[in-house]
């Protein structure tokens, strides 16, 4: 089981790509699904008011209807009702004669109830005839002839409930119209049957569900050819991401390799240039020395002493190409030191006066910051050395509320006319700086123009540690900013 849970989630991991195309789909997707609920349901709302007013109009057509036929019915027997007593058994016999034979369209009819229930008129369903039917309920509990003779005892109304149709047997919906012969405690009425309404309006309903129906497929269909475009695309850039960096990748691959070369040629041309004809230097000497001291001569002396200062020559060579290498000073004394050291070799090497302003950081500065900022300053070193054609340097390390600066600025012929220029208009050199700035997030900024050049480099304050608590428990010697000159 542990192993099918593992496997699952591992499956079931999404890489960066899929967590990009879920944040971008998901927000469609529940766009998408709140517009339809939306949209269905006002469609829903406006086809019901719709329906509602269909039927409503339906309805009262049949009602007037109704009473129309029961107005023909009461023209019918008006004479024999009119003149006859309320106990005329005659009169009434004849005018239950005319209503029963006064049946219209297909279930059509007129009927009567007495008011104590009895039904005296049915005739397309006469087994009712002569029955008591008070207290009969339709099918869902409606109570049919009491509520027929309270609609007549109060002057004549609408009551709709279920009776069976003649023509097929089945119970449907009813609407009768009631009226009172208040003379001979009738209530005569008649009634229409509105199945055709209801399947009207049943019929309404379902186009209205069918109309949603559709309206939410085509929804689903756009939303799906926008998620396909969505991927489509994505995937397009993705690809497209992933050749850039690729490339990108072989680029700085490259580049580091021709570095890792070119330091490995520089030091070759050190060992072979200084290192080597020293050594070969100190071999001659001590060779001397050996052949004078084999024959006695006073002179093996002399060469040993050569041969001891040209020794002294190779160590202090070695010490130098370590120190460009990995300055010693940077992790032992800290960053101000060792741009120090770097000023007064520049100084000593080009004969350019060179001037260095610093605040002390007690050693605060994180090791890749101390790192990257010293490589910047050797590097902008040897960019003035070889390209400004300038007489004076001034750099200056400094910390801030926001951080910490080097600032190198000399008074060459600049790089271009352009006042400020970004670090992408300079060659490898100032990439190198913008690369090792950015690894720290922070910023390189160089200004030039005819009067000379000026390159900062800010590194944020998240690279400057915290005060040892060690070091401020004692007191701490304040040391002075070096200033290092021609």
């Amino acid at each position: 089981m542990a192993r099918l849970f593992a496997f699952l989630r591992a499956r079931l991991q999404l890489n960066y790509a899929q967590k990009l195309f879920f944040l971008a789909t998901i927000p469609l997707v529940l766009a998408v699904a709140a517009i339809s609920l939306v949209v269905a349901n006002q469609a829903r709302q406006l086809a019901e008011r719709e329906i509602s007013v269909l039927e409503t109009q339906l309805i009262e057509a049949k009602k007037r209807e109704l009473n129309n036929y029961i107005q023909l019915a009461r023209t019918a027997f008006f004479a024999e009702y009119g003149r006859a007593a309320p106990d005329d058994a005659v009169a009434k016999e004849r005018v239950t004669q005319i209503l029963a034979a006064m049946i219209y369209d297909r279930d059509g009819f007129f009927f009567v109830y007495h008011y104590d229930g009895t039904n005296l008129v049915s005739p397309r369903q006469t087994d009712l005839i002569g029955r008591n039917w008070a207290g009969r309920l339709d099918r869902n509990g409606v109570p049919v002839v009491d509520e027929l003779i309270r609609i007549a005892r109060s002057g004549g109304g609408y009551h709709t409930y279920d009776w069976e149709k003649p023509s097929t047997g089945e119970a449907e919906r009813m609407i009768t119209y009631v009226v009172g012969l208040q003379d001979w405690q009738w209530a005569l009425g008649t009634g229409i049957f509105i199945d055709d309404v209801l399947a009207n309006v049943a019929a309404a309903r379902a186009v209205t569900e069918e109309r949603v129906a559709r309206t939410f497929f085509w929804i689903g269909a756009i939303t799906l050819a926008a998620l396909l475009a969505v991927f489509g695309s994505g995937l397009i850039i993705n690809i497209r991401e992933r050749r850039l960096a690729d490339a990108k990748l072989k680029a700085l691959t490259q580049r580091v390799l021709d570095t890792q070369e070119e330091e490995r040629g520089r030091v070759a041309r050190e060992l072979h240039d200084s290192i080597s004809q020293l050594l070969v230097g100190i071999r001659y000497a001590l060779e001397l020395a050996r052949r004078r001291v084999q024959a006695g001569d006073p002179r093996a002396e002399d060469n040993i002493g050569k041969g001891i200062d040209g020794l002294n020559g190779a160590i202090q060579e070695v010490r130098r190409i370590s120190r460009d290498l990995r300055p010693g000073q940077l992790d032992d004394l800290g960053l101000g030191p060792a741009i120090h050291a770097l000023t007064e070799e520049f100084t000593k090497r080009t004969g350019i006066k060179a001037d260095l302003k610093t605040v002390v950081f007690r050693n605060r500065l994180a090791p890749d910051a101390k790192i990257a900022l010293y490589r910047i300053a050797q590097e902008a070193l040897t960019n003035i050395e070889r390209h400004a054609q300038a007489t004076e340097v001034h750099v200056d390390l400094f910390g801030h509320k926001t951080g910490a600066t080097l600032r190198v600025a000399d008074n060459g012929r600049g790089l271009a006319s352009s006042p400020d220029l970004g670090p992408a208009a300079g060659g490898l050199g100032l990439r190198n700086m913008q690369e090792r700035v950015e690894q720290l997030d922070g910023t390189l900024r160089v200004f030039s123009s005819e009067r000379g050049t000026r390159i900062d480099a800010t590194v944020p304050l998240s690279h400057i540690l915290p005060p040892d608590p060690d070091r401020a428990a004692g007191p701490q010697p304040q040391p002075q900013p070096r200033k290092a000159r021609a």
